[in-house]
């Protein structure tokens, strides 16, 4: 099965993912970097991950880091030390792909930079998260990467890096007017992290085609949102890998046969972190306002940066958009319960472009910053749909909000999340059961 998000990212994939780990026997991570975090609630505790996957959380889980994801050696291993600190076992069950490209100092000086530069040019920034993962995966499509591999060979790393540096340093000196690097703090680092890197590192491609051989369910667990794509996202404003369903393969080293279910994650609203046109989008500024509800009962900062969440209304014409390029099975709704007490619901059926109707996402970043939304109105609910965990238990307008949204999409909802805890979860059709 694989786990997607169908919008901007922070649709609550963490979450899905972790109370379906309860089926399975692996989880995969199989892009993006530490610039994409999952926060969990598990008896009322919460717990954020950034790069290692949501299933460790589950004791005795496999855990996989595939090739398709950037890794910085040093978070990853402080990430580990802060979960085993919490008593859950990592290093044991954690397999990381040799292939991963490295995240190293140098990327995160360049990444830095050019949003400085970006920013004092009046360019304005992209709203990256400045931990290096777009550099990073730009040496690695430049055939020039250091990869987790490497590390095993200290003289050629030694070797390969000085190579690397030199390029970064010109670019950083002279381009972005940013200091240079020293050769040796880089490398001595990296040799002290190697050491403890190496005992999980593994063919992981193979790992999963023997697992799925011996009859184990494989999660693959995706980080973003499809509209964040570095292909089908509201480009330029968006991430450096794939995010969509197909990349699972790819970014795992499998074939797509084992892709059999593709579960699409989606809030009951909109949200979006950094820039980029965004259609629905509510002030959140001012109390009493519905953004201001949002963002303030929905508790919308970002588990990574801490940044604020942009809010809006829930918007179909997009949902379609990600329907089609991830091919979804099935929906997971979530934070239902933040809509809760809202007297008027809205819903974004299509856009107005150029004096045209469209009735889903355009794929210009430009022309979804000239769209006006068309809305639906829904009158809201009373009651709280806080922890139901059963659909009867949900107030009636609740059910017809989530029935007109099933309509639009063309989708159907598999599951529905009242709450931040794995237990606050409404089943519909079990996503295994399909």
């Amino acid at each position: 099965m694989v786990v997607v998000g169908t919008q901007w990212g922070d649709e609550g994939k963490g979450k899905a993912v972790d109370w379906l780990t309860d089926h399975a026997q692996g989880v995969v991570r199989f892009q993006g970097g530490h610039n994409a975090g999952h926060t969990l609630v598990i008896e009322g505790v919460k717990i954020a991950l950034q790069l290692i996957p949501s299933g460790v959380m589950r004791e005795g889980l496999a855990c996989y880091i595939g090739n398709g994801v950037v890794v910085d050696p040093v978070h990853l291993l402080a990430e580990i030390e802060r979960l085993e600190a919490m008593g859950v076992s990592v290093r044991q069950r954690l397999f990381i792909s040799e292939s991963c490209p490295l995240i190293l100092p140098f990327h995160v000086a360049l990444d830095k930079a050019r949003e400085t530069l970006r920013e004092t040019s009046g360019a304005g920034k992209i709203g990256t998260t400045g931990k290096g993962i777009g550099p990073a995966y730009e040496d690695k499509v430049a055939r020039r990467a250091l990869r987790v591999q490497d590390l095993k060979h200290p003289e050629r790393f030694a070797k390969r890096l000085r190579e690397l540096l030199e390029l970064h340093n010109v670019v950083l000196t002279d381009y972005l007017h940013a200091e240079p690097l020293a050769f040796e703090p880089i490398f001595e680092q990296a040799m002290q992290v190697a050491e403890q890197v190496k005992p999980m590192l593994a063919d992981v491609g193979y790992l999963l085609h023997l697992a799925q051989r011996g009859g184990a369910n494989i999660l693959f667990e995706g980080a973003q949102g499809t509209l964040l794509d570095i292909d089908h996202g509201t480009y330029p404003y968006v991430t450096s890998s794939n995010c969509v369903a197909g990349n699972a393969a790819a970014g795992s080293g499998v074939g797509p046969q084992m892709l059999h279910y593709i579960l699409g994650i989606t809030k009951a609203y909109t949200t979006r972190v950094g820039a980029g046109p965004f259609p629905t989008e509510l002030a959140m500024d001012v109390p009493g306002t519905v953004g201001h509800h949002l963002s303030t009962v929905g508790q919308e900062r970002g588990t990574v940066t801490g940044r604020p969440r942009r809010c809006g209304w829930f918007d179909a014409a997009l949902l379609k958009r990600s329907v089609i390029i991830n091919g979804l099975s099935g929906l997971c709704i979530t934070k239902l319960d933040v809509l809760d007490g809202l007297p008027e619901i809205k819903v974004c059926v299509g856009y107005e472009l150029h004096g045209k109707r469209v009735d889903i996402l355009p794929l210009d970043a430009d022309d979804i910053a000239a769209c006006t939304p068309i809305y639906e109105s829904f009158p809201g609910w009373e009651g709280s749909t806080f922890g139901a965990t059963q659909w009867d238990a949900l107030p009636l307008n609740a059910k017809r909000y989530l029935e007109r949204l099933q309509e639009l999409i063309g989708a159907p909802i598999a599951m529905v999340s009242t709450g931040p805890d794995r237990v606050h979860t409404i089943v519909l059709r079990h996503p295994y059961a399909a």
